[in-house]
């Protein structure tokens, strides 16, 4: 709102200075190129009334001028940009410009004639001098408008552009540092002892009880690292096979944890092709076993669902862990900030007593 307020006040300052500026213009080419003029020597002579009078058509004049030469640079600038064919836009710029003074002199002849003795029989060079004056003064003041407006254009351009290089380093180093950040995040994942020591002590006791489901464990178990090792430096993944992964997790967290925790996945087959930063199903269920109790009188539900072709829901049921202050909340943020670079809608955060939800963009 500010930003548009300052440019609304700048557009305005901008068009009094050029006025101005062709007043000034027109008054000194006029008088150089024909000092003599019947129109300085009535000039001069002429009351405070009649001078202010005369002073005032004029400004009028070169108010029309200035208007007509930043409407004709403003709309060449969307049609024929300098960026692109720069001999067309000066060679149009000059025409246009040169044909609008000689089409607003015209219509000021005729108010004029309504006000001024225009006999000038006698000396038919002085109409002449005159009026080449008038048309060379005018025709001048609209070109040098025109240089200031794209000499303008030319500054903004370039400040612009210089503006969008930074920001797309800046962008580039904070993508850079996420994705960083991603990859630091499956290490650790990869690496932690907790993770490595209770997946592999659920995995030996399987073994015991039930050879078959210490197999399985173990194939599930291999997924997840092979898919923590091949897709944690990409930027996006396809969502069905952000799903075999996750099946994966879950298949190890059930096992692990038993009953104490119980998952729903619902997506429809038209998302099933649609791409997300990998990852993110994986850290939005830490998150959720991370800050909630698992008990099984009370176990802690999960749920993933398509709203939409391109909406998925992570909700989970609240059962905060008691004295659990330390919620930073790093993978929310880890998340937000990779859909915020990759140029995608962020996730929504709904947070109520008894549910926690987190509605993530898929991309088509």
């Amino acid at each position: 709102m500010i930003d548009d307020v300052n440019k609304y006040v700048v557009k305005k300052w901008r068009r009094v200075l050029f006025t101005l500026l062709s007043l000034l213009l027109y008054y000194f080419i006029s008088f150089l190129l024909h000092p003599t003029s019947r129109y300085w020597q009535v000039f001069f002579t002429q009351s405070i009334p009649e001078m202010l009078f005369d002073i005032s058509l004029t400004l009028l004049f070169c108010i029309t001028i200035s208007w007509f030469s930043i409407m004709i640079n403003t709309r060449l600038n969307k049609l024929l940009p300098w960026t692109e064919k720069t001999f067309k836009r000066a060679i149009a710029q000059s025409l246009l410009q040169i044909t609008g003074v000689l089409v607003v002199i015209f219509f000021q002849v005729m108010i004029g004639s309504l006000f001024y003795d225009t006999d000038c029989e006698s000396d038919p060079l002085c109409n002449f001098q005159d009026v080449w004056s008038w048309i060379t003064g005018s025709i001048v003041i609209g070109l040098v408008i025109s240089s200031i407006n794209t000499g303008s254009y030319v500054i903004e351009s370039w400040k612009k552009a210089a503006f969008e290089a930074a920001e797309e380093k800046l962008k580039a180093a904070d993508m850079k540092r996420a994705i960083t950040e991603a990859e630091l995040n499956a290490l650790k994942l990869q690496i932690d002892p907790h993770f490595v020591f209770n997946n592999l002590s659920v995995l030996s006791e399987l073994i015991l009880k039930d050879q078959q489901l210490g197999y399985e464990f173990s194939e599930n178990f291999s997924k997840v690292y092979r898919y923590l090792l091949v897709n944690s430096k990409k930027d996006l993944t396809v969502l069905s096979e952000e799903l075999k992964f996750v099946q994966a997790y879950i298949f190890l967290l059930q096992n692990r944890i038993g009953e104490g925790v119980s998952f729903t996945v619902d997506i429809k087959n038209n998302a099933l092709l649609h791409s997300l930063p990998p990852l993110t199903l994986q850290l939005l269920i830490e998150n959720a076993l991370k800050h909630n109790q698992t008990t099984k009188a009370n176990p802690l539900k999960i749920n993933v669902y398509s709203k939409s072709a391109t909406e998925l829901v992570v909700e989970n049921t609240t059962i905060p862990i008691h004295g659990d202050v330390n919620s930073s909340g790093t993978g929310l943020k880890n998340i937000i900030g990779r859909y915020t670079l990759l140029g995608l809608q962020p996730p929504l955060i709904v947070k109520t007593d008894k549910m926690f939800k987190v509605v993530i963009t898929l991309k088509p």
